[in-house]
């Protein structure tokens, strides 16, 4: 009987592949194990084991598999069943899926390893220059990888250079695949046993009387090891005994001490012992009694609670009754930022228990994660993580927390899977059979929209802890201020004002700035040229702690000009606010005061958030400048006025969520002010005050903005009454690109007629030299999802087919909002 393994490869591809395996293997494989198999003329990709079976594909003859890479599964049936899901509702593959759900140290993939042929000869005079660097590289070692190659002739397009020498017979190539995941090995010492009897012992001490540092080196070992049972590093031993690493190793040659390793977690817990729980108020006892009561009739509930109302100290509490029973939990965040401030917090009330997992750690860290939670260890009973920890291998998942559940952050938009990490939480609870909390002051309108419907339950929290008041908000007329000259730089008065009545009484100031660099635009003063990215259709972007010009879209950046690239005049002025020149216009106005900077720019670090958050929260920071990441549910003790420097170009964004984010981000940020014992003050600056969400934002009225929303989304079609799906066409010729895009929304209308909206160019219409184009599908309730994705996949696969449209990308982003 032949045997054969349906696997998934970290490939684009629809269907799954099928390798063939002996009876013993057939026997050992089981689901969610990894394989290396070779897929097309060279490659050799690590997949994933779907099914073991003795159907032979008839379309294909099939190859066999490379090697097993592990001894047991490494994926769970319940992962595989989410991959699914996602691959079927975001319209994407499984490849996809594995792609970005697996760590990339799991998915072994074989690298090109380059040798010179010792069976032929050759004229180097025949042999350009890179060509002759290469070979003569060869003379130093036997192998070398395309990044050396990259390195000895300093170019990154190697490849023509490298088929010119396989087409002349002087170099050779083959596939390795190479293992990323080291273990991490820590060095012990133990003393050699001969010398563990007294005599022997006295007679080995009076042999180093000569060697001092390796007779202290001794000495000190015994003093350590009669203190403790544990193994003694080579670490500890040599910070105790004041020696160093060298006279161990003497001591190691010598035959006295004996090395061994022991393989250690990178991530350990260093602190005290858990503390208690806190008791919690009795709106906090009320809301927490609520949720268990919404858990008998709902899988999922919705915690809106305002700001600073102590929805942690909920999570808390529930958590613990999850652990209890033996579960495990996820606390989803949508900001590395915030996993940094949380994770001290759940730390000092549960231990070792809780475990993080974002993209700032590495591939090594992720993968010994990934191993704890498939093995249920207790180290990682509670995971706190970004979107990507929805993808670990949870065995009994209790509970998912989804805080801040209405941050765009959760939604991936590229690449595939488009996926919406909060959705597809309620999904993954809902295969494991646990309950999920959606918490948030500013729930996304769907979400409300589903409590209110009796989808989701609801539990309210209306006053902060404490009784504080919520923050007092004042709005300042820019453009009155400006007429009356009551401006320094952006800085209204009455914010300077505010600013200095706080810092005297030695509290800290928050200012929001949603555009990080220092202004969005260069212009020249003579001709009004500025400067223009050449592969996108966006000016350049002045970032003046590097004096460079940035495109924010590709990366593309040149020097600041020192005149202008029209005209030549030297006459250069920057029209714009970034976060980068509220910081210099602070350090003018506030010479004496700490002023630091949160956004992209600045937390690139691993440990960047956690330097910020700390200076911040100890007091070293007086004044923080930052982007939206200040908006998101950072609890900071000591802030008690937040500066929005202009509110208008959060409204005025061509988008129909334009107005719940705006509401919601400037709530948010508002959020931030006197979250302990006096109420916060926040100050907004606008051209435009009477704007209906301004004074909604004032009033803190969620309700009043749900309410005028959801009427608007109901008579415009959009959800949560319709479900959207987006096309996006890209190409490198304009032309080809309209035609395209004329053909498939033509094919759509044909099919869906009215709800069918463009295509039509993005704000960005040209990225990375590609041209874009969107169309939108608008899908009614009434309309079957599955039935409209199976007609979109057919006029796909029609559009595919038409000759002259082979070279244009379509992407699918369902619910791509």
């Amino acid at each position: 009987m032949n045997y054969f393994i349906d696997v998934i490869i970290p490939i684009p591809i629809q269907n799954l592949f099928t390798y063939s395996v002996n009876k013993e293997e057939a026997h050992f494989l089981k689901q969610g194990m990894r394989v290396t198999v070779p897929f097309g003329k060279s490659k050799v990709y690590t997949a994933i084991v779907y099914q073991v079976h003795t159907q032979e594909p008839g379309a294909y003859k099939t190859k066999e598999i490379e090697q097993i890479l592990d001894e047991k599964p490494i994926i769970t049936s319940i992962q595989l069943k989410h991959w699914e899901w996602i691959a079927s509702y975001y319209m994407c593959t499984l490849g996809e899926v594995m792609r970005a759900a697996v760590s990339r140290a799991f998915l072994l993939e074989s690298e090109t390893v380059i040798s010179i042929n010792n069976h032929t000869t050759f004229d180097l005079n025949t042999l350009n220059d890179d060509e002759v660097l290469v070979v003569e590289a060869f003379q130093m070692q036997k192998e070398l990888r395309i990044h050396e190659i990259q390195d000895i002739i300093d170019k990154k397009a190697v490849l023509p250079l490298i088929h010119r020498l396989v087409y002349k017979g002087i170099i050779t190539t083959k596939e390795e695949v190479v293992e990323q995941y080291k273990p991490k090995l820590v060095k012990y010492v133990k003393l050699k046993q001969a010398f563990t009897k007294p005599e022997s012992l006295k007679e080995l001490l009076e042999t180093l009387s000569s060697a001092k540092k390796q007779r202290e080196a001794v000495m000190h070992y015994f003093t350590l090891t009669s203190k403790s049972k544990k193994p003694l590093s080579v670490k500890e031993l040599s910070e105790k005994s004041g020696v160093s690493n060298a006279v161990i190793k003497a001591l190691i040659s010598k035959g006295i001490f004996e090395e061994f390793e022991i393989q250690k977690d990178r991530i350990s817990y260093q602190g005290d012992a858990p503390k208690a729980i806190k008791a919690l108020s009795d709106s906090q006892q009320t809301a927490f009694e609520a949720i268990k009561e919404t858990f008998k009739t709902h899988d999922v509930t919705l915690l809106h609670g305002v700001t600073a109302s102590g929805k942690t100290e909920i999570y808390v509490k529930l958590i613990k009754e999850a652990i209890q029973k033996g579960k495990q939990v996820l606390y989803m965040l949508p900001e590395i930022a915030l996993t940094t401030q949380l994770i001290g917090r759940l730390q000092h009330y549960f231990g070792e228990k809780v475990s993080v997992y974002h993209s700032k750690y590495s591939v090594n860290e992720r993968v010994e994660v990934w191993h704890n939670v498939l093995e249920s260890k207790s180290k990682a009973q509670i995971i706190i993580g970004a979107r990507s920890s929805l993808f670990l291998p949870f065995q009994d998942l209790g509970l998912i927390i989804v805080d801040e559940e209405h941050e765009p952050s959760f939604k991936q938009f590229s690449p595939a899977p488009r996926y919406n990490a909060r959705d597809s939480a309620i999904v993954l609870a809902n295969l494991h059979k646990a309950k999920t909390v959606l918490g948030s002051a500013t729930p996304a309108i769907e979400t409300y929209f589903n409590a209110k419907d009796q989808k989701y339950g609801l539990v309210t929290l209306t006053e902060r802890f404490g009784e504080v008041q919520l923050p007092h908000i004042e709005l300042v007329n820019l453009r009155e201020s400006y007429h009356k000259k009551k401006m320094k730089g952006h800085f209204s008065q009455v914010l300077i004002e505010a600013m200095e009545a706080v810092l005297s009484n030695g509290e800290q100031v928050l200012l929001f700035q949603n555009r990080r660099g220092f202004s969005p635009t260069v212009e020249c003063m003579t001709c009004g040229h500025s400067p223009q990215c050449p592969n996108c259709d966006v000016s350049l972007t002045y970032h003046q702690h590097k004096k460079q010009l940035r495109c924010h879209y590709c990366g593309y950046h040149i020097a600041m000009l020192d005149d202008c690239m029209a005209c030549g005049s030297v006459h250069l002025d920057t029209k714009g606010l970034g976060t980068e020149q509220i910081e210099t216009e602070l350090k003018t106005l506030f010479p004496s005061k700490k002023t630091a900077r949160m956004d992209q720019d600045t937390t690139k670090g691993k440990y960047a958030y956690e330097k910020l958050i700390d200076g911040l929260e100890q007091g070293e920071i007086d004044i923080m400048v930052g982007t939206q990441m200040l908006a998101k549910g950072l609890d900071f003790r000591n802030v008690s006025l937040v500066g929005v420097m202009n509110a208008d170009n959060l409204l005025n964004f061509p988008d129909f969520r334009a107005i719940e984010r705006s509401f919601q981000l400037l709530l948010q940020v508002s959020g931030r002010a006197g979250r302990t014992l006096k109420q916060g003050k926040v100050i907004i600056q606008t051209f435009n005050p009477q704007h209906p969400v301004l004074q909604q934002v004032v009033e803190h009225d969620y309700k009043g903005m749900y309410d005028f929303q959801i009427q608007e989304r109901f008579d415009f079609k959009y959800p949560p009454f319709y479900r959207l799906i987006k096309i996006t066409v890209k190409d490198k010729k304009f032309v080809k690109m309209q035609s395209a895009a004329s053909w498939l929304s033509q094919s759509l209308r044909n099919v869906f007629e009215e709800n069918i909206l463009g295509p039509e160019q993005p704000p960005v219409g040209r990225v990375r030299n590609e041209y874009i184009t969107n169309i939108l599908i608008k899908i009614p309730k009434n309309q079957s999802l599955k039935k409209t994705k199976e007609i979109i996949r057919k006029i796909e696969r029609s559009f595919l087919s038409v000759k002259e449209f082979r070279s244009v990308k379509l992407t699918i982003d369902v619910d791509n909002y």
